[in-house]
């Protein structure tokens, strides 16, 4: 994309939500978005719920067997590779359930929900309760430049926007979004669990979601206040009894068998989960706000849907093709947000964000394109310069 498209991406007044102008019509107030969803999208239907959990489970351990009959052999790194592929996609569906569970949309009994969702993460090396507290935190500040807690973007002025700006003249712009999609993909989950890459300033840089102890965490505002030391705590347990489980089938296996079936499909899940949330939120488009300029509505609208198809829809419970609707109200379980993402489409058409660029070419322009945002624009919002 050059930056004539991304010029023109914004300034298209007549195609609705990818521009500039519609930043600049009157925002629906969270009220109005609210109601725009009716209260019955959000009950729970256990049937469909355990369905859902039976078939992202079952085809997940499936998936996984199969990896103790492949020979630890460079000739079978073909097999390798389709079997990471196909197991961590299939997996991806267990942390979009536990994420459901996180935002209490999966069962009405929420000790129930909980034991889900804390088993299904820790199997994935995810701290349940403390990516709650801080996956609620993003969703109360989204796009908000300080207070937001993920997918905040550096500014024009920062260390980080300079060394960006060397660095793609250095590598050139195809180089530069080659490493920054393998950064992504395969570190980027890790280091923001472990020290907060993409966190807002508000919380203090770096962030943990293991410790708060300093320097972690130790912003203007407490990331985990309260009970949430302690969740934290318990959360923490679940990934030490993961690993020490890891640690005991290496002992009875081999070092090698356990990185291969565990550790290689445990990479394309992660590489599955920074795509959704980096497409989700980040585009030349996407405007972010200061303080001054921020409230919920506006934040909650800067999320996209994206067209992943029917079979990734089916497999990750839609999780990338409803998300404006998530942003609005966390409680819609997945098999009501396809209802709920009609609704608001009908009813805020130009707020509503849609992109239907193709997930690959969506991805090499965000690698190329977003790094840091540029000055505030008239309207009150920076944009990825």
């Amino acid at each position: 994309m050059t930056q004539s498209a991304i010029d023109s991406r914004r300034d298209q007044a007549s195609q609705g939500p990818f521009n500039q102008e519609s930043t600049l019509k009157p925002w629906p107030t969270k009220q109005q978005l609210l109601a725009s969803i009716p209260e019955h999208l959000t009950e729970k239907n256990v049937g469909k719920a355990w369905r859902s959990l039976a078939f992202s489970l079952l085809t997940s351990l499936a998936a996984y067997s199969v990896g103790g009959f492949i020979p630890l052999q460079w000739s079978a790194a073909p097999l390798w590779i389709v079997y990471a592929v196909v197991t961590g996609t299939l997996a991806t569906g267990c942390w979009v359930l536990a994420h459901e569970c996180g935002h209490n949309a999966f069962h009405p009994n929420q000790t129930v929900e909980n034991f889900i969702g804390f088993t299904l993460h820790s199997l994935l090396l995810v701290p349940y309760f403390s990516w709650q507290r801080s996956h609620a935190v993003h969703h109360a500040n989204c796009n908000h430049l300080e207070a937001g807690e993920t997918h905040v973007p550096a500014l024009q002025d920062s260390r980080w926007a300079t060394f960006s700006i060397a660095l793609k003249r250095f590598l050139g712009p195809s180089f530069y979004a080659v490493v920054s999609l393998a950064i992504h993909l395969l570190v980027g989950w890790p280091l923001y669990l472990l020290i907060g890459v993409s966190s807002g300033p508000d919380y203090g840089q770096p962030t943990s979601h293991f410790t708060t102890i300093p320097p972690f965490n130790s912003g203007i505002r407490k990331l985990f206040p309260g009970k949430w030391i302690g969740l934290m705590r318990t959360s923490n347990l679940g990934i030490i009894g993961v690993l020490a489980l890891l640690a005991l089938a290496m002992i009875n296996t081999s070092i090698a068998r356990v990185l291969c079936v565990y550790g290689l499909p445990y990479l394309i899940v992660n590489a599955w989960l920074v795509s959704y949330t980096w497409l989700q939120h980040t585009d030349p488009a996407i405007p972010h706000f200061s303080t001054e300029d921020w409230d919920w509505a506006k934040g909650a609208l800067q999320t996209v849907d994206r067209p992943y198809g029917p079979l990734l829809n089916l497999l990750h419970h839609g999780i990338g093709s409803t998300h404006v609707a998530h942003h609005l109200n966390s409680r819609i379980p997945h098999y009501n947000a396809w209802n709920a993402t009609e609704l608001i489409r009908s009813q805020f058409p130009e707020h509503i964000r849609y992109d239907p660029t193709p997930i690959h070419k969506a991805l090499w322009d965000v690698a190329l394109h977003c790094s840091f945002v540029g000055n505030k624009q008239d309207n009150g919002a920076y944009y990825y310069s």
